[in-house]
């Protein structure tokens, strides 16, 4: 067990170094909001001017993406060592907080599926969080983008990376006390190394959760296709909005597919709507992205069976990490009977209309959220497997 020791003094990380001029007006970063980490240990600063030069003065040809909050590019240190360096926009007040989120909460904080934060700078007005270098960037671009190829993505590839992020959402959740929701499990925020060795990335939004708590109440933060519907329409957040993002993640890799186009094919249906409506037809093979010529079919099947189980619209029919790892990593019987039709939330874009968040206006998980909000927290005797006859 890896334990945050939840009563320790904060520690003060020296900036002497720094040499912050006096506040301008203009300047959107106190030094005294920057001061001070309630990590156990110090993290490493680096200058200003070792960053610059290892990115080659930040030169564009070095950009390898592009947050809300920041850019990010790659650099090579004096040690030789490759590291992606994430620039916070100047102009990012909101990203303040997001940058203490991220080192608050991942300094020090190490597991193989789970991308590593080497270090930050913090001098004058800088604000740059440092990271190891992964060499094939993030699954959207390798799987869902314009230049990507999905047929260099096999199922042993695939499959893998459900399983390595499986893993490290379970680190999070079970491991680390008091545990860790991630709040922004996406297809962008999984990046893969040069083994396609999945690391969860990008812990800006994430949140420590307390203990003996059902779930926290906080501002809905996130990405539209992936919220858990409990959190979208009440910000009532738990483990299990983490787990709901992870099923639809598995549907996006099984598929091909993102989930958050509204159209899909020509049926013109969400990706988890039409999931569930194959399922209800006996035919989840139709869901399999074509660019997959040879796979296990049963147990692809399965896996998107196991997202099912994620996506239920009441929080506590979901499985935890521990029961999904099981689930995807061992050939038993699911017990569909349990299985209910997904939660999710429309989000339509009308011209000249700001956009809104609509539930689904087929789906029960209404009535779960909204005549009794505890109850989606609630845990509910769901049996997520079967013991096979001998």
């Amino acid at each position: 067990m890896y334990k945050f020791e939840r009563y320790h003094s904060k520690i003060q990380v020296d900036m002497s170094w720094c040499c912050f001029p006096s506040r301008k007006r203009n300047d959107p970063y106190p030094p005294q909001e920057l001061g001070v980490f309630s990590s156990p240990k110090n993290i490493k600063l680096f200058s200003y001017e070792e960053l610059r030069s290892a990115t080659d003065n930040f030169h564009r040809g070095n950009k390898i993406g592009r947050g809300g909050f920041g850019t990010v590019y790659k650099g090579i240190l004096n040690s030789g060592r490759e590291v992606a360096v994430k620039v916070l926009s100047a102009e990012s007040r909101q990203g303040v907080k997001e940058f203490l989120t991220e080192i608050d909460v991942i300094t020090n904080v190490r597991h193989q599926n789970l991308v590593e934060l080497l270090g930050c700078c913090v001098q004058a007005n800088n604000r740059i969080l440092v990271y190891e270098f992964l060499a094939n960037s993030s699954l959207d671009r390798a799987l869902l983008g314009s230049n990507s190829d999905p047929s260099k993505l096999d199922w042993s590839i695939r499959s893998a990376i459900c399983l390595g992020t499986a893993r490290g959402l379970a680190f999070l959740h079970e491991e680390l006390e008091p545990p860790i929701v991630h709040r922004d499990i996406k297809a962008s925020n999984i990046l893969l190394d040069r083994d396609y060795i999945p690391k969860i990335g990008d812990f800006g939004l994430a949140k420590l959760f307390p203990d003996n708590v059902t779930h926290i109440s906080t501002r809905v933060a996130g990405t539209t296709g992936y919220l858990a519907p409990e959190y979208a329409l009440h910000g009532q957040l738990t483990k299990k909005a983490d787990i709901y993002s992870f099923g639809v993640l598995v549907l996006e890799i099984v598929s091909g597919k993102s989930s958050s186009k509204s159209l899909w094919s020509e049926s013109g249906k969400l990706l988890l709507e039409l999931a569930w409506q194959l399922y209800e037809e006996g035919n989840l093979k139709r869901l399999v992205d074509t660019a997959l010529k040879e796979y296990p079919e049963e147990q692809v099947i399965r896996y998107i069976k196991v997202a099912l189980f994620c996506i239920q619209a009441a929080a506590g029919r979901r499985p935890s990490m521990l029961q999904v790892i099981d689930m995807l990593s061992k050939p038993i019987r699911l017990n569909e009977k349990e299985l209910t039709p997904p939660g999710y939330i429309d989000d339509y874009v009308n011209v000249g209309k700001e956009s809104k968040a609509t539930t689904s206006s087929n789906l029960p998980f209404k009535d779960s959220c909204s005549a009794d909000t505890t109850a989606a927290f609630t845990s509910n005797p769901v049996t997520f497997t079967e013991m096979a006859p001998r």
